[in-house]
Parts: C-alpha cells; sequence; structure tokens
C-alpha cells in the first residue's frame, strides 16, 4: 500500500469524493466538515453548522451539492460553491449515521439509530418514503449503482436488500414523460397523511441475509456484479452472492482481531478493502489466490473507508485524521530510446512507436501469477532499456520482490512477441553499463558486473554505503542515488566524477538526462533539480506544489515535466511555466516535433498517448536566454504570447525593450520605454496619458539623450516655464525666449520677466521691471549706467532731485551670445538595440536589426577544412594501411580555407576618430571624474576617472594581477574613449568633457573581445599561426577585466569568454609543442591526447581527433585509437562535418572496428583520455588528482609544485594561486 496524502484531526466518521474534482469530504466527530484537495494537499474550506459528531457524507454527481448527517439528526444540504447550507431535514429522531445522493434520482438516502431508512426529495425539501423492518439501530445504508435496490446493515444482525421500484414509478417522472401518480401529487400538497410515507406498497424486503453472530456495521454492493460484502463486529467479513430469487453466502474471510467497521469492493480490481477497531486495514484476494495484505497503525482505530469511483484511491478515516493510499503503482515502467518506448504491462514487454503509431509485444514474461490476485500488479518499479546494443533487444525488469530482484529478457530480432524465460537475480537496483554488461547494486552496496549470461564477472566497491538505486549514465558510468545526495560513479576508474546534494524527504524517483548527455534532470516526489551532465555540477533546483510525474527534454534544453494535473516546463535556469492543465494525470516518454510541439505520454492503464502542446512561452524564454533573437522576433510577429507574467519576466531579466511588444496598458508601455530608453514609444505614451508626471519623466529621460525637441515639448506640456527658458538659452533660441517673457508679463511675474530681461540683454525691461516693483533708485542706476537718457530724467524727476551716487567703474550687462545649435546634443548614448523600433500603421512595433549585424558575414553553407596535413589515405583499409599518415604540420595544414561567423562589430570611440559638431553646458558642482569615482565600482570606472593606483588595487583583489603590462593599451584606450574635447570661444582653451553620467561611456566591450577571439578562431587553423592564434586570444583575455559587467548576465558573458580563451591558448601550445621536430613519437601521441581533452569548438575538436587517432595508430595504440575514432564518429553525428573530412567517416568506422578487436595500447598513455582530465598548464602534461592550483583569472590548473605567485602561462597577467575574489565575482 502507497500512502499518498495524510491529514491531521479529530476523529474521522464519514469520508466521501467528489466524481471529477481532486476533492475529498472529511466529517468530524468534532462537528467539523473539511474540504480538502488531495492533489494540492490542502484544506479548501470547512463547514461547522452541526452540532455533535456528523458521522456521514457525500457529494451530488452533477450539482455543487454535498449532503452531511450527524448526531443531532439533522440532514443539511450544502452548495459548496455558495459556501453554506441551503436547508435541512428533519424526521429522524436519534444520530444519523449515513447519507448517500442517488445518482440519477432527487433523492437522499439515510439511515439512522431509530431503527429506520428514509428516502428525502432534496428538490421539494420533503420526506418521500421510510423503510422499516430493522429493529435495531440501522448503521449504513446505500443505492445499488444501477438497479432500484437499496442495501441496509443493522446492529440486528442482518442485511437487508429492498426493492424500491414501486417507489420510483409512484414519484418520478418516467421516460416517456408521464407525470407521477395521483397519490404522490396528492401527498406533496400535504393531502396525504404520515402513513403514506410508512406504506409498505413502496417497497419490498427482497432479502434477509443472516450469518454475522453480532450486529453488522456496513455493508456494501458490487459495482458490477451481483455481489454484497458485509463486515461486523463478529470480526468477519461476508461475500454474498445474488440471484433474481435468493442471496446467499459465498465466502467468509477472517483475520480481523475486533469489529469490522467499514467493508467496500475495490472499484477497479477484484479485491475487497476491509478496516476494523483492531487498528488494521485488510486488504483480500475475491479468488483467494493471494494471502490477504495488511496495513496497521499503533494508536489509531479505523472507522470508516472509501472508494474514488473511477481512480485507483482509497481513503480511510481514523481517530486522528484521514489518509488516502492507493494498493499499487499506476506508474507502468518504462524506457525510451528516440522516438520507442519500451514498457511493461499485463505481463508483457511492449513496444511502442510514436513516430508511425504502431504497437507491438516485444515478449511475454512468464510470471506465474494470477491477473486477478493482488500481485499482478506486481511490485515491477522500473524497466531499462539497453540502448548501447543495437544487434538485439535487452530489458532489466527490477521489482521489490523478495527485498530487491531482476530480470534479464535477451530478445532476438527475429523472435519478437515470444514468451522468453529471463534471468533471474537478487539486487537492489541494476541497470546497463555497456554493449554486454549490466550493473547489479548488491545488498551489501556494493556493484556487481554482470554478462547477459547472469555470470558475475567484476565486483566494485562502492565509495559510499548508504546507496539506494542505480541509474544509467552512459558507458562505463553510473548514477548512484543515496537519500542525500546523487553521485556520478564511473566504474572503471572507480572514481567519482560529481556529486549533488537532494532533499532526504523527498527521496529520487528518476532521473532523465537530455540527448546530447550536456544536462540531466533528477525528480523526486515535489523537486527538480537540473544538473550538468558531466559532473552534476547543480545549474538550478525547482520546487512543485503537487506531485512530480517524470518528464523529458527537447531538443532546445528544456525540460518538459507534468505533475498531477499540469504539464509543465523548466529551463536550465531554473524559469518554469505551465503548459496546459490536465484530466488524469500521465508520464511523459519524449517530447518531439518543432519547438518540443508534440509530448508523447502513457498514462495509468499502460496506453500510449500523444499531446499537441502549444510550447511557445518555453520556447521564447529559452530563445531569449540564448540570445536566438532571430527565434526571439518570430514569436513576437506570430503574437502567440500575451499576459502580464510575460511581461513580468522580460523586465526581470532585463529586456524591458521587449517586454513592451506585449504590454497594452499605457501606463506600463510609458514605464518600459523610459526604461530601455525608447523616447519615441515614450512620447507616444505620453500624449495619451497626458499627467504632468509622465511629462517630466519624458522631460529628463529625453535631456539624457539630448532629444531636444521632446524636452521641449514635456516642458511646455507640464509648464516648466524655469527648465524651457534655460532650455532656449543654451540653444541660443531667443525667439522663443521673447515669448517666454511675454508669457512672465502675462503672467505678472516680476522675478521672472527680471531674469528674462536678464538673458535677452533687454535693459529697457530691467528698467521696467524694477521701477514697477518699487526700487526706483535701482532703475535709474540700470538706466544711466546703460545711457538710456529718457529714462534717466524720467527716473531722476520721480526720486524728487535725490542725488544718487554713481556705480564706479559701472559697464554695460549684457549676456554671452549662445551657440545656436543644429542637431541634439546626447549625453548619453542609448543605442539602437535589436528590438527597438516604431509603432507601425497596425500599432505593432517593427524590429530593427543592428547595422552591424547586417553587414557582418555569417557560414551559411557547411565549413570546408583542408585536412590534408592531419593524414589520411585513399583506397581499401587493410592491416598496415591502419597506420594514418601523420605528416609535420605545414602551414595550412589545418585548413586555409574555413569560413567562420564573425561577431557584428562595435566601434571604439578615440578622441581622435570621433568629429564632434556641438557644445555642452559645463556641468554644475564637481567635474564628470569625480561623479565617475562616486560610483565606480569596476576597474574600468577608476581607469575612466584617472584613478590608476585605485584601478591597480580592484584588478588585484578581483584577478590577482601581478603583470600589468598587458592591460597598458586597452587601459589608454578606455582613459582617451571617454573624454570629448570641446573648442572653446575664440581666444580661450578647449573644454575636456567626460560622456557619461554617473558611469563613463565605455569603449571596450565584449564585441572588442569577441572580435579578437573570432581573429584567433581564425588563425588557429592554420598550424604556422597557431603562436600568432595564442596571442590573438590572449588579447581578448586582456580586454575582458576592463569590460563593463554590471549585470549577472554580463559578468556570466565575460566569464565564459574567459575559459574559452584559456581553452584555445592551452590546445594552441599543445599543437605547437606536437609539431616541434625534437619531440618522440610517444610525446607527440601524448600531446594529441591531451589536445582532444581540450573543449573546443566541434570544427576544431574533429581535426584534433582525427590527428590523435593517426598518432596513436603510429605507436599500435588501438584503445586510445579507438576511442578517438568513436568519439569522432559520435561527434559527427550531432555536428556538421567539415567537407574535407566527410571521406575520412568510412575509414576511421574501419579503424574502429579494428581497435575493438585489439583493444589494448603497445605504449600506453598516464592517463585515460575518455575520462576528464586535468592538464598542467606549466609542464602540458595530465595532471593526477584532485589536489591543483589555479590561476584566479583564467582558472589554468597547474601541478601544487608550482611557484605561487608566478605569472600564469596561459593569460599572462595574474599570479598563480593568487588569493582573489574571481573576476566579476560581487556583480
Amino acid at each position: 500500500m502507497l500512502t499518498k496524502f495524510e491529514t491531521k484531526s479529530s476523529r474521522v466518521k464519514g469520508l466521501a469524493f467528489h466524481p471529477k474534482r481532486p476533492w475529498i469530504l472529511c466529517s468530524l466527530h468534532s462537528g467539523a466538515i473539511q474540504l480538502w484537495d488531495y492533489r494540492m494537499e490542502t484544506m479548501i474550506d470547512k463547514f461547522e453548522e452541526h452540532d455533535g459528531p456528523v458521522r456521514g457524507v457525500d457529494f451530488h454527481l452533477t450539482q455543487p451539492l454535498f449532503v452531511s448527517g450527524g448526531d443531532d439528526s439533522k440532514i443539511r444540504v450544502w452548495n459548496y460553491q455558495m459556501r453554506r447550507c441551503l436547508f435541512h431535514l428533519t424526521g429522524h429522531l436519534d444520530y444519523i449515521r449515513t447519507v448517500k445522493f442517488h445518482h440519477e434520482y432527487p433523492w437522499i438516502l439515510s439511515a439512522s439509530d431509530d431503527q429506520t431508512i428514509r428516502i428525502w426529495n432534496w428538490q421539494s425539501r420533503s420526506c418521500v418514503s421510510v423503510l422499516t423492518g430493522h429493529n435495531h439501530y440501522v448503521m449504513c445504508a446505500q443505492f445499488h449503482p444501477s438497479e432500484d435496490l437499496i442495501l441496509s446493515a443493522s446492529l440486528d444482525q442482518t442485511v437487508r436488500v429492498w426493492d424500491i421500484a414501486g417507489l420510483r414509478k409512484k414519484t418520478v417522472f418516467s421516460a416517456t414523460g408521464s407525470a407521477p401518480s395521483r397519490e404522490f401529487q396528492d401527498r406533496r400538497v400535504g393531502s396525504g397523511t404520515n402513513q403514506d410515507l410508512f406504506s409498505t406498497n413502496d417497497f419490498v424486503v427482497k432479502y434477509v441475509l443472516e450469518g454475522h453472530q453480532r450486529g453488522v456495521n456496513w455493508a456494501s454492493f458490487h459495482p458490477k456484479l451481483p455481489l454484497i460484502v458485509s463486515g461486523a463486529d463478529d470480526r468477519e467479513v461476508k461475500l454474498w452472492r445474488m440471484s433474481d430469487v435468493k442471496a446467499w453466502e459465498v465466502d467468509t474471510m477472517r483475520g480481523h482481531i475486533n469489529n469490522v467497521s467499514c467493508v467496500i469492493f475495490h472499484p477497479r480490481q477484484e479485491v475487497i478493502i476491509s478496516n476494523s477497531e483492531d487498528k488494521s486495514i485488510r486488504v483480500w484476494d475475491m479468488s483467494r489466490q493471494s494471502p490477504p495484505q495488511s496495513l496497521r497503525r499503533e494508536t489509531d482505530r479505523y472507522w470508516i473507508l472509501a472508494a474514488h469511483p473511477t481512480l485507483n484511491i482509497l481513503a480511510a478515516g481514523h481517530d486522528s485524521g484521514m489518509f488516502m493510499f492507493k494498493l499499487h503503482r499506476e506508474r507502468p515502467p518504462f524506457d525510451t530510446h528516440r522516438s520507442l518506448c519500451y514498457y511493461y504491462f499485463n505481463r508483457q514487454v511492449r513496444l511502442h512507436d510514436f513516430q508511425s503509431g504502431s504497437e507491438s509485444v516485444v515478449c511475454g514474461t512468464r510470471r506465474q501469477t494470477s491477473a486477478s490476485s493482488l500481485s499482478a500488479k506486481d511490485a515491477t518499479r522500473f524497466l531499462r532499456y539497453n540502448s548501447m546494443n543495437n544487434a538485439e533487444i535487452n530489458i532489466l525488469l527490477l521489482s521489490d520482490a523478495d527485498g530487491g530482484t531482476y530480470e534479464l529478457y535477451t530478445i532476438a530480432q527475429d523472435a519478437l512477441g515470444q514468451d522468453i524465460q529471463p534471468q533471474r537475480g537478487l539486487g537492489n537496483a541494476a541497470c546497463f553499463v555497456s554493449r554486454n554488461r549490466f550493473a547489479v547494486l548488491s545488498q551489501g552496496s556494493r556493484l556487481v558486473l554482470k554478462n547477459f549470461a547472469n555470470e558475475p564477472k567484476r565486483t566494485v566497491d562502492l565509495p559510499i554505503s548508504n546507496v539506494v538505486n542505480l541509474f544509467p549514465a552512459g558507458v562505463g558510468r553510473v548514477l548512484l542515488v543515496c537519500s542525500d545526495k546523487v553521485l556520478l560513479f564511473d566504474i572503471e576508474a572507480r572514481k567519482v566524477l560529481g556529486e549533488v546534494s537532494v532533499q532526504a524527504r523527498c527521496p529520487v524517483k528518476t532521473i532523465v538526462w537530455s540527448r546530447d548527455r550536456k544536462y540531466c534532470a533528477i525528480v523526486s516526489k515535489f523537486v527538480i533539480y537540473i544538473c550538468g551532465g558531466a559532473d552534476l555540477a547543480d545549474i538550478a533546483t525547482l520546487t512543485e506544489n503537487a506531485r512530480i510525474k517524470g518528464g523529458a527534454w527537447d531538443t532546445d534544453g528544456v525540460f518538459i515535466y507534468t505533475t498531477s494535473n499540469h504539464i509543465k516546463y523548466c529551463l536550465s535556469t531554473g524559469d518554469s511555466g505551465i503548459i496546459r492543465t490536465l484530466d488524469v494525470p500521465v508520464y511523459i516518454t519524449g517530447v518531439r516535433g518543432p519547438g518540443g510541439s508534440t509530448v508523447d505520454c502513457l498514462d495509468r492503464d499502460g496506453q500510449a498517448c500523444s499531446f499537441t502542446v502549444d510550447n511557445t512561452e518555453a520556447v521564447f524564454k529559452s530563445a531569449l536566454l540564448a540570445r536566438r533573437y532571430d527565434d526571439v522576433r518570430r514569436i513576437i510577429q506570430s503574437n502567440k504570447l500575451v499576459g502580464q507574467s510575460i511581461i513580468g519576466y522580460l523586465q526581470d531579466k532585463g529586456f524591458p525593450e521587449v517586454a513592451l511588444f506585449f504590454v497594452k496598458d499605457e501606463r506600463t508601455k510609458f514605464a518600459l520605454a523610459v526604461q530601455c530608453g525608447n523616447i519615441d514609444i515614450a512620447l507616444e505614451c505620453a500624449q495619451t496619458l497626458q499627467t504632468t508626471d509622465c511629462w517630466a519623466q519624458l522631460a529628463q529621460a529625453a535631456l539624457r539623450q539630448g532629444n531636444l525637441q521632446v524636452v521641449e515639448l514635456a516642458y511646455q506640456k507640464s509648464r516648466q516655464y524655469d527648465k524651457l527658458s534655460l532650455l532656449y538659452l543654451v540653444t541660443g533660441d531667443t525667439a522663443k525666449l521673447s515669448k517666454m517673457l511675454h508669457i512672465a508679463q502675462m503672467r505678472e511675474d516680476a522675478q521672472s520677466r527680471f531674469h528674462h530681461s536678464l538673458m535677452l540683454g533687454n535693459v529697457e525691461e530691467r528698467v521696467g521691471v524694477l521701477e514697477q516693483t518699487g526700487n526706483s533708485a535701482l532703475a535709474y542706476i540700470v538706466a544711466k549706467s546703460h545711457a538710456l537718457s529718457d529714462r534717466v530724467d524720467e527716473l531722476h524727476a520721480k526720486l524728487e532731485g535725490a542725488e544718487i551716487a554713481d556705480v564706479p567703474g559701472a559697464s554695460l550687462l549684457l549676456p554671452p551670445m549662445p551657440i545656436a545649435l543644429g542637431s541634439n546634443w546626447p549625453r548619453v548614448h542609448v543605442a539602437r538595440g535589436y528590438f527597438d523600433g516604431q509603432a507601425g500603421a497596425d500599432g505593432q512595433y517593427e524590429i530593427v536589426e543592428h547595422p552591424e549585424e547586417a553587414d557582418s558575414p555569417t557560414a551559411a553553407g557547411p565549413v570546408d577544412v583542408d585536412v590534408s596535413g592531419w593524414g589520411g589515405a585513399e583506397g581499401e583499409v587493410g592491416e598496415d594501411d591502419l597506420m594514418l599518415d601523420v605528416p609535420a604540420m605545414e602551414p595550412g595544414g589545418w585548413g586555409d580555407d574555413l569560413q567562420l561567423d564573425s561577431l557584428p562589430e562595435v566601434p571604439i570611440s578615440t578622441s581622435s576618430a570621433q568629429h564632434v559638431d556641438y557644445f555642452v553646458m559645463p556641468t554644475v558642482g564637481h567635474g564628470f571624474a569625480r561623479r565617475w569615482l562616486d560610483s565606480a565600482a569596476l576597474p574600468c570606472d577608476f581607469i575612466a576617472a584617472g584613478e590608476v593606483q585605485l584601478a591597480r588595487k580592484a584588478l588585484e583583489r578581483m584577478i590577482g594581477v601581478v603583470d600589468y603590462r598587458p592591460l597598458q593599451e586597452h587601459a589608454t584606450t578606455i582613459s582617451e574613449s571617454c573624454r570629448i574635447s570641446v573648442p572653446g570661444l575664440p581666444g580661450t582653451s578647449s573644454w575636456s568633457l567626460g560622456l557619461g553620467d554617473s558611469h563613463p561611456v565605455h569603449a571596450l566591450n565584449m564585441a572588442a573581445c569577441q572580435r579578437r577571439m573570432t581573429e584567433g578562431y581564425r588563425l588557429f587553423m592554420d598550424t604556422s599561426s597557431l603562436e600568432d592564434a595564442a596571442r590573438a586570444f590572449r588579447s581578448a583575455l586582456a580586454v575582458i577585466p576592463l569590460l563593463e559587467a554590471r549585470t549577472r548576465a554580463q559578468a556570466k558573458e565575460a566569464q565564459d569568454a574567459a575559459l574559452v580563451c584559456k581553452e584555445y591558448i592551452t590546445a594552441a601550445r599543445l599543437g605547437i609543442a606536437k609539431n616541434d621536430p625534437a619531440a618522440d613519437d610517444n610525446r607527440k601521441c601524448e600531446l594529441a591526447a591531451l589536445l582532444t581533452c581540450c573543449r573546443l569548438q566541434p570544427v576544431h575538436t574533429f581535426l584534433a581527433l582525427y590527428s590523435a587517432v593517426g598518432q596513436a595508430m603510429k605507436l599500435r595504440n588501438f584503445h586510445l585509437a579507438g576511442h578517438c575514432a568513436r568519439s569522432f564518429l559520435d561527434l559527427s553525428r550531432s555536428h556538421r562535418l567539415p567537407r574535407s573530412l566527410e571521406a575520412a567517416v568510412d575509414k576511421l568506422k574501419q579503424v574502429a572496428r579494428h581497435c575493438d578487436q585489439n583493444d589494448t595500447d603497445a605504449s600506453p598513455l598516464s592517463f585515460d583520455p575518455s575520462l576528464p582530465v586535468k592538464i598542467d598548464t606549466a609542464g602540458l602534461r595530465a595532471l593526477s588528482g584532485d589536489n591543483v592550483i589555479r590561476c584566479p583569472f583564467c582558472q589554468s590548473e597547474y601541478s601544487p609544485s608550482q611557484k605561487a605567485g608566478s605569472v600564469c602561462v596561459t593569460c599572462q597577467i595574474a599570479g598563480v594561486g593568487n588569493n582573489a575574489q574571481g573576476l566579476f565575482a560581487n556583480v
């Protein structure tokens, strides 16, 4: 029995499942009724109106109603949507034991301690009939599921079957539409007497079942067969059969040691379930072919049982609550390979091809159990298929029987559909590890490798003792599942390659690998762990509220999984969402089709099915995070995504410009447009909203970009007259400044008039303002200083001849002549992004590509590489011909005609290259360098601010720099490109201005680094240019610590670029050493093998593997040659081969077959290239053990004997082993 859900409460006396929704009602001895969602494991509602214990509850089949009856002798009818009691029915004189709705008629059936059974019409709210005949408490009563029968059980030691066909004919409309009888109509209007309720013409006691020695507590009809089961205080469970004329006892089941409280038939299996006050639940096989199963509790007595009408779910109420359980697991054991699904059902291993839709039987299992027995749904938990053996079909069936057993089936291709005698054995778990081997987890936590004859070949001691399960992880590897962690274990090396911690409270159910084995999903009851495939690095963790059933990966790296009621997706970043809802749980076997549009599943009945789903949201998020902007644009233009959730997601991930395409609310669209600097869209929204706050925000954003026309409009709309006047002043627009003076006169604002007269040089206006404000003396001085003789006489007369001393040294006060601008002047450069556009006629925004991207060359066809220098021969391959000819690497030997995708060019702004034809007003307060320094957080900020010493300290803290020479050129570029020089007035010096507000505008960006890396890729293809390639990658490395990485995404991109540069520099050094004429053949073979361990692009990996095959065959190292040849062939299945290597495929296949037959090395290496290898960067040799020291910048690895603090050979910047935070670790 499998416990699925449990609640804690007072004693549960009644239970009822909702027929369609995942709900269950619990009536408590405390008088409350609880409504639970058992999938979400949460209580939905609680109903409390009964006075005393509630003993019976039941849902209506179609209406949002349920009925309850309790010790207050009242029957209450509730509407769970309205969350209240609609009415109550009275008539019983004692406790009400059970209440049931009729499945078709508007009837309620109730049984009571007043020794009667009553039928009520809940529509008319009246009692229809009273069934009398029992002479003790009636403990339960129920309707027959299809006939006009009622079953009741009483403490008078009898079970009665009542025929109510007469009552139905009298009270219910017939199918022909005729009305009920006159007698019933009179009764409804009250013309009849109460004796009609007790009329014996309405019902007949068809059978009286006697056989129990004490009171009967429960009796139940079989859902389909003419059977009855009863349980009584005599501790016996009896099975009865009915016919048209009689009923008789069929069987008696003994085993309970106290009163039997409840007994029911399972709705889908031929078993009987009973519970008792002896604190146990028993499951009885009706065919008597299996012993009864038992489940006991230590302290709680059981009182009630309920079974879901369609699902394999049961519930039991006890003294301290309720729990739900299943008799067996419903998940069909299965395993998949491409579009094929092998699964075990009904004692057969079956195969379903989802691509073609065909279904076939692989083999029968010859199990000796009956289909009706309890073990027919046996303990088979897992099925394993050997995908590494294409010659035959190998299947492992794992079960919990006898503490853990396995069965190995080997089926020839021409023997499908036949019964197979399997190889059996004991083991906690098993899985395939190679083409002809499988591993068994013994009960002593040891791994036993066996062949297909079930013969042990080797025993491997595991590094941990509490392993509970095994899962396959490729050739020679297994995943060891413990209670609190999962380990990736290499059987040959007997070494743990990686591990990830899991929650002990949620055991691991299954582990699913992506098709390229880049990711694996560890699935438990409520948690999914997304891990890296190479070392189980913990990438993301997702927690669900509902039970997780399983999942599969699509081709885009999206994990599609199912819960109890949804199909969902999970990205490698941990982001998740709902794809569609489910009516019943299913188990995903695979995902196929474009964008994962088809989900293949198995249901609980072993039926294969497929769903066509709209996976647009998952594909959109995946493409956005992977920067596949063409796919993002296509999805946006399809208009398939809407809603606030996608808008919030884009804002959280830093893509407000993309969120603009989904926003309908004008205020939200305005905020997003301001955030991403899209002034055109922000202006449209502000014109629609027409609020002062929006115009003020728009003015500030437009001013940062120097969009003077929008700034002017925003100042006008928000009536910011002072700012508008200043704008006209600095732009030299005297005509509009004169209008501002006129506005000030109309507003009678003397202070504003005086300021505008100063800015316009209007002396008469100044004199007039001073005179009108009562400052005649000041007006006289201003008029006299500016030689306004008419105004001087007038003012002198007004001052009544008062003598006012002249101001010594007075001169004309005129404003400087502003420089008129013909174009806008940006303070902050906002680049036109990929998704920036303008609204079209239909209100949609047109996506605009970068000009640089449009001009960048791309490689549309297959990559063509000349690999003549890597060796190879034409013609037949014999024993001698397998020695590949590998001459010395000549220039062009690695392929001169390789075409690589170039990245968009981003121009670097320098003082000598930028033409400036505008003027910017000086900043008030501190200079730009001080502003930058106040907000500086990165080395590039300190360099731009001119603080070289602070930049050096920041670099030492971040990456442990010891040699600054490679950084000097790029530091100079940063310092010069963030400043511009503006020519001053004639006779004055020029002004130095900074580009940027709180942060400088940096010329160095990731595009500059990628240009250098692209150049390195090109040079790497020519063996004579390997040193130049290494220099190009070192130049790219020198750019990375000076980048402006202010977000986690930018920091992650920089860190990834550093690791790529490190790998290529190491590979270039290995190629140079391999090309050294002084190196012997053994050393060349070792260098070639190490070169294959570098993580390079596929086109470069092809060349490295091809070269390593030739070197290995020279020394007759067939094991190494076979590994490299197979790796080449495996890589060619998922990546396009260069044209020049297409002819080598057949030859390498012959090499692989030859090496499989001679799997030895004449000159074995000190390491196994098939396992992850650490390379000593200094000595270019394989490192043994995990004790290494690293460069804090590029992460190059060194042996412990390397001198700490010495300059890293790879980057030539940082000190090996220096204590540093790491590249952009604090971002």
